[in-house]
């Protein structure tokens, strides 16, 4: 019979009041890893990235928020809302510094990457990329489209020239060129819209999730390396720790599933939200991951802990042994 694993309790933060629909996690920085979350309740956050615990909201918003983001240094916040607008904040003070007014929802941003985190990508329903130049947010921004559909999720790779782009009721990614503003090729899903493009830290990889599946591609060639299909549940939200060979998926059925990446084998399912997961993410190192709910909390779960529990009852079992051989012995 094999043995039952033991159960994780998370870190669960509290605080918004609606559900949660982005997660990330800073890259290390002097002062940490923080970690930014959007909600529909329209109070984007910051909390420390470590503990859970709660430093500031950036305050100013009149619809929900569909994305919450921090650039490298997570100095500097953004966030796209359902108010038709896109927001820079000072992450340190929570003060806003720019406002860019759209016509219609803006369901994502992102900033490029390394030395270029000055530039902000914003797209929603009106089917429009727009590029900013922070350091002259007066400046008219650069427009690519129109695209197929509603845009959901942007992201930057290959030295901020390209742009990974979802579509809310399309399926497939799009990589659009930043330099020709135009589709430079489409990356397949397996017939549903992706709601979820992750590009691990250390951008090798790229991770999407689209109901039916998880890919795994090379963010270089754009070629498939591994593909996790999901038989019980749709699955919204994928993230993938290389430096631990596992990966994490969050879905309908409202837990979390830590798998192996060779194997695709489930090592632990995470048991504690009240609503379908639709948001996962590791932290940097991936000691531990994020995922946030529809039931308006965050929870941390630790990477490890199935390990961590086997070896802490094989080194109990052990001195155990020890001590039953000394006793026999007439040594104890």
């Amino acid at each position: 019979m094999a043995a039952r694993k033991a159960v994780q309790t998370p870190l669960v933060c509290h605080g918004h009041t609606r559900p949660i629909v982005e997660l990330q996690f800073s890259p290390v920085t002097p002062d940490g890893v923080f970690l930014a979350s959007a909600s529909k309740d329209g109070q984007p956050m910051l909390r420390n990235g470590a503990t859970g615990d709660w430093i500031g909201t950036f305050q100013g918003h009149k619809g929900a928020v569909w994305s919450c983001v921090l650039n490298d240094a997570a100095v500097i916040g953004a966030t796209a809302s359902a108010d038709f607008t896109a927001r820079v904040w000072n992450a340190t003070t929570g003060d806003e510094l720019h406002q860019f007014q759209h016509k219609h929802i803006v369901r994502s941003v992102s900033f490029a990457r390394g030395d270029n985190t000055w530039r902000l990508c914003t797209g929603g329903a009106e089917k429009l990329l727009r590029i900013y130049d922070l350091q002259r947010p007066e400046a008219a921004p650069l427009e690519f489209g129109p695209a197929h559909d509603n845009i959901r999720i942007t992201h930057w790779i290959s030295d901020n020239n390209l742009l990974l782009v979802s579509y809310i009721d399309k399926p497939n990614v799009d990589v659009w060129d930043v330099r020709t503003g135009a589709v430079a090729r489409t990356l397949e899903s397996s017939g549903g819209a992706v709601t979820s493009i992750e590009v691990t830290p250390c951008g090798r990889y790229i991770v999407t999730a689209d109901g039916k599946q998880v890919d795994f591609r090379d963010a270089a060639t754009f070629v498939v390396l591994k593909t996790h299909v999901c038989q019980d549940y749709i699955v919204e939200s994928a993230s993938f720790a290389p430096e631990k060979g596992k990966f994490v998926a969050g879905g309908s059925d409202m837990w979390v599933r830590l798998h192996d990446y060779e194997t695709g084998e489930e090592i632990e399912v995470c048991k504690g939200h009240h609503g379908p997961v639709h948001n996962v993410r590791f932290a940097p190192g991936g000691a531990t991951y994020a995922s946030g709910s529809e039931d308006g909390t965050i929870r941390i779960w630790r990477t490890d802990f199935q390990a961590e529990v086997a070896a802490a009852a094989a080194l109990e079992n052990g001195g155990s042994s020890a001590a039953a051989a000394a006793a026999e012995n007439g040594l104890g």
